[in-house]
């Protein structure tokens, strides 16, 4: 993880955050957006794709201490049959096949930082992996989810500690 210093009133970490599609609020400054890479693309269409964190770290291995967040919201990589370049590869990223492991120890690792009573937020897309065989992997159960209407592939996954 790069240096940086984490202001006190931080409550909510984003330990994978790519582009931060789906904030409203792409600057919150109760979120800390963490992730892997930091990197400036121009996709198929013309858009820019920024993917810029506060912090650059790796999911599986933080540095937090045990119970640091209030709110941890895990959106992981989630497609395994990507091209390393394709622009779904440079928006969401790729699992390799080793994908059992890193999400176990992702999910490990965000439940050891979210403090007792904290609430995990994960979001999870079966177009390669079934969520059903992804939640095997954990060793919490969720609360409720929801699937999108538009696709029924995304679902949001709702835990607390």
């Amino acid at each position: 993880m790069e240096n940086c210093e984490i202001k006190p009133n931080v409550k909510i970490l984003d330990p994978c955050c790519g582009s931060k599609m789906f904030y409203f609020d792409k600057d919150n400054k109760d979120i800390l957006f963490a992730d892997i890479r930091k990197e400036n693309h121009t996709l198929c269409d013309g858009r820019a794709l920024e993917i810029n964190p506060d912090v650059i770290m790796d999911f599986t291995k933080m540095e937090f201490p045990d119970g640091r967040f209030k709110l941890v919201v895990f959106d992981p990589p989630h497609l395994n049959s990507l091209g390393p370049n394709s622009w779904m590869a440079l928006k969401y990223g790729v699992l390799d096949d080793n994908w059992r492991k890193i999400i176990q120890d992702g999910f490990n690792e965000c439940w050891r930082v979210l403090a007792n009573d904290g609430v995990l937020i994960f979001k999870w897309s079966d177009v390669d992996i079934k969520v059903s065989d992804v939640l095997k992997l954990f060793s919490a159960k969720p609360l409720f989810g929801h699937r999108t209407m538009i696709n029924n592939r995304t679902i949001w996954l709702t835990f607390m500690k």
